[in-house]
């Protein structure tokens, strides 16, 4: 660096010097006004903490402890929220927290005085000055005439460092005009901050309507707590830029608490959730909160048995004797008390018995699901349904070029019902290629190009057949 250069950064060293010169105000959750946590889908939040602080005229060091101790500190942003003027110079999150192991590694190069356990005779207890030579794999001091490892004892020390902190710690230079209070906000975005949501579902005992009770799980393993934070959840697919992942700890405790609805509106191509009342959420905990309550939402349920394509290619005979049959619930998140947008997460659906007792009959994991869509849930296969489907003919009318051609084959699918009522399953054969349906025991539907649809209705402890032969050409 040239002498122009250099007498150029000269002011700002001055006063950068002089500004970590000045005694340091600590600035604690004691003064927090106001806190707001809006938190995303994918491990992010964004913070915004508002605090009244004491400023100088002139530099002040100003430390503002209990922030997340997984801050992401270039996304930090402190402002004066009642018109005071002040000038940001320098900030230093200071992430490396006060402990045994941290002081002393701190401490290599100083000195400290070792303490002996005393005597076994005389009881007396032997101090010495030691210096600090490296703290690695334990410790190593240099005494007046020796070098030791493995001391047994204690070890005191003069002081702590000032790069230690008991706490997670975003450190400031800035400039202010003036000695006075000041309303000041800090908001940054941090990991370790998450929610998911859970819905509960009771079916009714006629298996046409369910109530739905929505909760959110937060989870905080950010370093810090929030105490009565208003608390909003950002539902959607937010772009980011990825970081190095890092592990997340495990959690220690769990509580839950009812509350009403919570209130969303639309943000950005986004849905913003708003919970009701404040919340403290520890660090290393989890905590539920309601989201949303409908009663009797009109539900539907259908049985579905989906075929295969590869079998129109070829001559296979017996395709399944025992084939499953998939068991779906089905409404519409619209109308009375639901018609809300839904975040992802897993819908448990129970049902009571004849006792009365709430049982499991099935859970489903939901996308994002806008007011008005459709919510389609599998939650098993049917017990008492069973299937059996085999080929019946099979043609080759034509070859072409490598595996080209026009197949003719024909099927025959069996559905037994042992329930006591009648049953509509949908039959779904998936056939690619150019195909045309020569003849069928009933009328198909041609739900997409490749796709046709059969109601099969089956009587109640009994069976029914579907035949049909199709022409494919591909």
């Amino acid at each position: 660096m040239n002498a122009k250069h250099t007498w150029a950064l000269f002011p700002f060293l001055m006063l950068a010097g002089l500004g970590w010169a000045q005694e340091e105000r600590m600035s604690s959750q004691q003064e927090q006004t106001a806190l707001a946590v809006t938190i995303y889908n994918d491990d992010l939040a964004l913070v915004k903490d508002q605090r009244r602080v004491r400023l100088a005229n002139g530099d002040n060091r100003l430390a503002w402890r209990d922030v997340s101790a997984r801050i992401q500190p270039e996304t930090a942003l402190l402002r004066s929220l009642d018109g005071g003027r002040i000038r940001l110079w320098e900030q230093n999150f200071d992430f490396d927290l006060l402990s045994p192991q941290s002081l002393l590694a701190k401490s290599v190069g100083e000195s400290v005085r070792v303490f002996r356990p005393p005597h076994p005779m005389t009881g007396v207890e032997t101090v010495e000055q030691a210096t600090v030579l490296a703290a690695n794999d334990g410790v190593v001091l240099k005494f007046a005439d020796r070098v030791e490892t493995g001391i047994p004892g204690r070890m005191a020390f003069s002081g702590v460092p000032a790069s230690l902190r008991d706490r997670p710690t975003l450190s400031m230079l800035l400039r202010h005009d003036g000695a006075a209070e000041r309303m000041l906000e800090l908001s940054y975005l941090t990991g370790g901050l998450g929610w998911k949501a859970d819905y509960v579902a009771e079916l009714s005992g006629k298996e046409d309507s369910l109530d739905l009770n929505g909760w959110v799980t937060l989870t905080n393993v950010s370093g810090t707590a929030y105490h009565n934070a208003l608390l909003q959840l950002v539902a959607g697919d937010v772009q980011r830029v990825r970081p190095e992942p890092k592990a997340m700890p495990m959690l220690r405790a769990m509580a839950a608490e009812a509350a009403p609805d919570a209130q969303q509106e639309a943000l950005f191509e986004y849905h913003l959730y708003t919970l009701e009342r404040p919340t403290t959420l520890l660090d290393r905990q989890t905590k539920q909160v309601a989201l949303l309550s409908a009663r009797e939402v009109p539900v539907s349920k259908e049985y579905l048995l989906q075929g295969a394509d590869f079998y129109y290619q070829g001559q296979y005979g017996d395709l399944g004797r025992k084939l499953k049959t998939a068991v779906f619930l089905e409404f519409q998140n619209q109308g009375g008390s639901l018609g809300v947008p839904l975040p992802k997460g897993v819908v448990r659906v129970y049902k009571k018995d004849a006792a009365g007792r709430a049982q499991f009959i099935g859970e489903d994991a939901i996308d994002h699901t806008p007011k008005g869509e459709k919510v389609r849930l599998k939650l098993g296969d049917a017990f008492d349904i069973s299937a059996g489907k085999r080929q019946t003919d099979y043609q080759k009318i034509a070859a072409y070029g490598g595996r080209g051609g026009v197949h003719e084959s024909a099927y025959e699918l069996t559905v037994r019902n042992a329930k006591r009522e009648k049953i509509v399953i949908k039959v779904v054969e998936p056939i690619s290629g150019d195909w045309q349906m020569v003849s069928e025991s009933q009328p198909h539907r041609k739900e997409a190009a490749n796709t046709a649809v059969w109601q099969l209705a089956v009587p109640a402890e009994g069976k029914a057949v579907l035949t049909w032969r199709v022409r494919v050409r591909y």
